[in-house]
């Protein structure tokens, strides 16, 4: 875009002397702007700037009021709502002129957690607290529901897709108007004061963008203005065989440089008008991919790979803490590789490998199938030799959806409260928070929701009174995480040495440390069988007394639970030459015992 003499922006400019309006049309013969500040009339025509581009003012249009462009192409003339809307009264109704005047007050003070430090929650707004079923949950329902969050211990959520899209129920993995925030939620200002006060109770917040398609329906960017070739989508979007996703025909025409700002436009925005620390992007496989596939360089999209390191590059300029997190689910280390060196430059990816592996550890019934080699496996690993590139997980909407359920729910189909169910989630939910990576949780996972994620079915939250224990167990499992009782620093460090794995006992040690020593040294006792051991001998890093700061097999957690344990265990040296240390630990069925030394 050549440099304006005009008002700078894009969509609904407000300035001195009115509103100013862009839009971006290059096949359109005329564009008009109509609103409630000209009674709909064609009052308002916009002039034609250079590459494609029409700008008017309109001195009597204010905030607030409601517009939409109307281009004429040949005969046809269409009326669209404004690409880079803000707000909107609808998916199929109009834009409304927005001002970014919010009052963040002290929100520039916020800082986000290191990445190292962060445990995220994955949250649906129209889920996470409704006030009845009938309507989806907004922005407010959210804000009242933050202490939950504080007490739990989290320090970061991470809002599915919060843009407009059709309705008031959806996933938003189909955005109608990316730059809009959904209505039925409560709209910008809302979500506004739902970041400002996440700030205020020390929780950051990352949102999910989709940006390998958009739509399909609702969609005014489809043939924007009128132009199209082999039927399909136009200006926005690719015309021919890269236009197909498995969501539609919709796929983003990333070599197009006007395409490519608008994306660009759309980051940029999360970043400065909402304060957003952080973005997840929804399936980038599909961004560089046609098809999704990795080492496919037949159906490789390279406008789509450039497309992110740019943007990327540029947020890490805005602010290096700024967190960019891909679902690629491909487990390429180029994709949080450093752009320097060719790779995508995210931040991190979301762990396909470990999720895969810990949860059929988990589902598995028969404790003969249970392979402590591969969960071995699956805690170790890394991207680009950093933990801390992989969040890691067993619940997240993906994986408790699409023919898939909640953990304690695959565990036990119909007896998610069974103590089958709670034992072995709860081990999952151990080794997640144990392993090195960035924890994530799923909405509900820490009150046993049960079932499957629906856009229309509620999170029940009387079962934080009826499963207190299980939300006890997560919250010191996040307490331990987050090293905020000053005795586990080592969970929040990058190392992790596998001490033992008995694939016959299903027993696995590991040593987590950030610098070693006391306090700092973390070893952790996982036993994946239903076998309870009154003595299991295991090897220690260091000699002398171990406190045990976790039982997942307390009965504090539940009464069903066996209460088999040690407070602590001495660990002497061992070997005809003394070059170890080791000691024995009492472990219940289905437990995770986590230990370290005082200083």
């Amino acid at each position: 875009m050549s440099k304006q003499k005009s008002s700078e922006g894009m969509g609904a400019i407000p300035c001195k002397n009115g509103v100013g309006f862009r839009v971006w049309a290059p096949n359109a013969d005329k564009v008009y702007v109509q609103g409630t500040f000209n009674k709909w009339s064609k009052r308002h025509p916009l002039k034609e700037e250079e590459n494609g581009y029409w700008y008017t003012n309109a001195s009597k249009a204010k905030i607030g009021d409601e517009y939409k462009f109307l281009i004429v192409n040949g005969e046809n003339e269409l009326e669209r709502i404004d690409p880079y809307a803000r707000n909107v009264t609808s998916s199929v109704g109009n834009g409304i002129v927005e001002q970014d005047d919010f009052d963040w007050g002290k929100d520039q003070d916020f800082q986000m957690p290191p990445w190292n430090e962060l445990v995220i929650y994955e949250m649906h707004i129209g889920t996470f607290n409704n006030p009845t079923p009938d309507t989806p949950g907004d922005f407010q329902n959210a804000i009242d529901k933050l202490f939950h969050l504080e007490e739990l211990g989290i320090n970061a959520i991470q809002i599915m897709p919060p843009l407009e899209f059709p309705g008031g129920f959806s996933w938003g993995y189909n955005p109608a108007h990316p730059f809009a925030i959904e209505s039925d939620y409560g709209g910008p200002r809302a979500l506004k004061r739902l970041i400002k006060a996440a700030h205020a109770s020390g929780i950051a917040v990352l949102v999910d963008v989709v940006y390998n398609h958009f739509g399909p329906s609702d969609l005014d960017l489809w043939q924007f203005d009128g132009w199209q070739e082999n039927g399909k989508g136009g200006i926005y979007f690719y015309n021919d065989w890269r236009a197909e996703t498995p969501w539609g025909a919709t796929r983003p025409d990333y070599g197009r440089p006007e395409v490519r700002q608008y994306i660009r436009d759309n980051v940029m925005m999360w970043l400065h008008e909402y304060h957003v620390d952080g973005l997840r992007w929804d399936a980038t496989s599909y961004i560089r991919n046609v098809f999704g596939n990795d080492n496919d360089p037949s159906s490789d999209i390279s406008e789509g790979w450039s497309l992110m390191q740019w943007i990327n590059e540029e947020i890490q300029s805005h602010n290096p803490a700024t967190l960019s997190i891909a679902e690629d689910l491909q487990g390429n280390d180029w994709v949080t590789k450093e752009t320097g060196a060719g790779g995508a430059g995210f931040g991190a990816q979301w762990a396909s490998e470990f999720v895969h592996t810990i949860r059929e550890a988990m589902i598995v019934p028969d404790d003969a199938m249970r392979n402590v080699h591969s969960v071995a496996g699956a805690l170790s690993s890394n991207y680009n030799g950093s933990p801390f590139e992989r969040v890691i997980y067993t619940e997240s909407h993906d994986e408790v959806a699409n023919g898939s359920a909640r953990l304690p729910e695959e565990i036990y189909s119909g007896q998610a409260d069974s103590w089958f169910s709670k034992k072995r989630s709860t081990l999952g939910a151990a080794l997640v928070f144990t392993a090195p990576g960035i924890p994530m949780i799923f909405q509900g996972q820490e009150f046993l929701e049960d079932e499957w994620f629906r856009d229309k079915d509620p999170l029940d939250w009387s079962k934080t009174e009826k499963f207190s224990g299980i939300l006890d167990l997560y919250t010191e499992l996040i307490r331990l995480r987050r090293n905020l009782n000053e005795t586990t620093k080592g969970l929040t460090g990058s190392h992790i040495e596998v001490m033992h794995q008995n694939n016959e006992s299903k027993v696995l040690v590991y040593h987590r440390w950030h610098n070693g020593g006391p306090t700092d040294s973390t070893v952790v006792v996982a036993n994946l069988s239903n076998m309870q051991f009154d003595s299991y001998p295991i090897e220690l890093p260091n000699e002398g007394d171990w406190y045990v700061r976790f039982n997942s097999d307390a009965k504090i957690y539940d009464d069903e639970f066996s209460n088999v344990g040690d407070p602590q265990l001495n660990a002497e040296r061992s070997g005809e030459d003394g070059s170890f240390y080791s000691g024995s630990i009492a472990l219940g069925p289905y437990s995770v015992v986590i230990l370290s030394q005082e200083s």
